[in-house]
């Protein structure tokens, strides 16, 4: 199709995800259409160039150029074996990732559940904790603590633990009982500006929420080694260690997030590794293929599988295409690209040198505060020298209107949010070098000294 008729038919048949329809689909307005990426770019219909400074949704690790090497693995699989499930059966490609993984997993992490993406893992996530306290006969936890604004899936279960009010009241009440705790954003907290205290708060307000909602009734804490929702949100030291003793303490067990955060997104397999910890689960999903294929993962520990091996019952949870022979098959190629092209390395290497790179933009008015790891970062915007927030009119004009029109000029993918206060992210793929980083950054200064200009901040 041309550029014209794709506008028009994409108006006609698609619904977009997460997307506000009335807006984007005014007859003065266009979609962006992708048809084709190339390293760390990606061409629209009209042949732009953008960088993609978000991995395509944090997805895209290692860019758009191995298409080639991803197409040999599809091919080789699908000449053996196309499709089988993981029903009481098995494949060759689902247990040597399995086996690849726990290789490249921490401690006890040894056991996988192969699923299709991100809610589909959180989704596995809880049905095995529940076969788990089932098994050793504590049916009573059915309760979870999550954070305030985190984000961790759009199905039902999923959405329960997804701390944004927005994306959940008209779905009606939640499927699981979720009791949402402060998180880890320290620019606006009264302590944040002291690591120690605002992390003794923060545990004590966990401690104390899961008293007040029974000790012996809580199955789950989960959150995000970096917090994605609210702008790349970084726990202060020893929050994790903390998190893991008060699971400890409870019987409770911990749970991370990791479809944003692993397979090198914070220069990890899990970004909970730069922590010194290990949960009790993690799930995962975007990063293990580098969105070649669609799949995910909940890793599980010795002793949650050990339990269910023995537990004489079935688990009764089942994806039909988790585990998809061919779908396996990229993520092991995946992994050997990885290692292969130190990407890992890549990360670790160039962390600090964005950081101090993305600092320089707090000399801008706009610019309240840089933070992130890795490769994942935030700027959150703010009104005046006060750190004031904007109001709703004001964030929809800057984020729904003036800014993502300014990136995309720019040739820049970014990502505009306000599911805490308003905020702009990037994710560059790990494959980005200092050079690109460097463009980045300067197209970044470009396109937030003229928001600034446009909403009067500074004036």
């Amino acid at each position: 199709m041309s550029h014209e008729l794709l506008q028009d038919t994409v108006r006609e048949h698609l619904l977009l995800h997460f997307t506000n329809h009335a807006v984007a689909y005014q007859p003065d307005q266009e979609v962006l259409v992708l048809e084709r990426g190339e390293g760390p770019y990606v061409f629209d219909t009209r042949g732009r160039r953008y960088i993609d400074a978000l991995s395509s949704l944090f997805c895209a690790q290692l860019g758009y150029s191995y298409g080639e090497e991803m197409t040999s693995a599809i091919a080789a699989q699908m000449q053996r074996l196309p499709f089988n499930t993981n029903w009481a059966t098995a494949h060759p490609p689902a247990i040597e990732l399995a086996d690849a993984l726990a290789e490249r997993f921490p401690g006890h992490l040894n056991h996988f559940f192969f699923t299709g993406g991100g809610s589909d893992s959180v989704e596995a996530m809880w049905k095995i904790a529940r076969e788990y306290f089932v098994a050793i006969g504590q049916p009573q936890r059915l309760k979870a603590i999550a954070r305030r604004n985190a984000y961790h899936g759009v199905t039902l279960g999923a959405l329960s633990f997804t701390g944004v009010p927005g994306f959940k009241e008209i779905f009606g009440p939640p499927a699981i009982d979720v009791t949402h705790v402060s998180n880890t954003n320290a620019f606006r907290a009264p302590d944040g500006d002291d690591p120690a205290a605002f992390c003794a708060r923060l545990l004590a307000e966990v401690r104390e929420t899961i008293d007040r909602v029974g000790r012996d009734e809580v199955a789950v804490i989960i959150a995000e080694p970096v917090q994605n929702a609210g702008g790349c949100l970084v726990p202060p030291p020893g929050y994790w260690a903390g998190l893991r003793e008060i699971a400890d303490e409870t019987g409770a067990l911990l749970v991370a997030d990791e479809v944003i955060c692993g397979f090198g997104r914070l220069g990890e397999w899990l970004g909970v590794m730069r922590e010194g910890v290990v949960p009790d689960m993690a799930t995962t999903a975007k990063g293990l293929t580098s969105a070649y294929v669609p799949m995910g993962a909940v890793a599980v520990s010795d002793r949650i599988a050990e339990t269910i091996h023995t537990a004489g019952n079935p688990l009764r949870h089942g994806i039909t295409f988790g585990g998809h022979p061919v779908a396996a098959a990229v993520a092991l190629r995946n992994l050997e690209i990885f290692e292969r092209d130190g990407v890992l390395e890549n990360v670790r290497a160039n962390e600090g040198y964005l950081e101090e790179r993305l600092k320089e933009l707090r000399s801008l008015p706009i610019v309240g505060d840089t933070r992130g790891r890795g490769y994942f970062w935030a700027m959150e915007l703010v009104r005046d020298a006060g750190n004031a927030t904007f109001d709703k009119p004001e964030r929809d004009r800057m984020l729904r209107g003036y800014l993502p029109k300014r990136l995309l000029e720019a040739g820049l993918i970014a990502r505009c949010d306000d599911r805490g206060d308003s905020v702009l992210q990037i994710a560059p793929p790990l494959i980005a070098d200092r050079a690109l980083l460097d463009e980045i950054v300067e197209r970044l200064g470009e396109v937030l000294a003229d928001t600034g200009a446009y909403m009067g901040v500074g004036v």
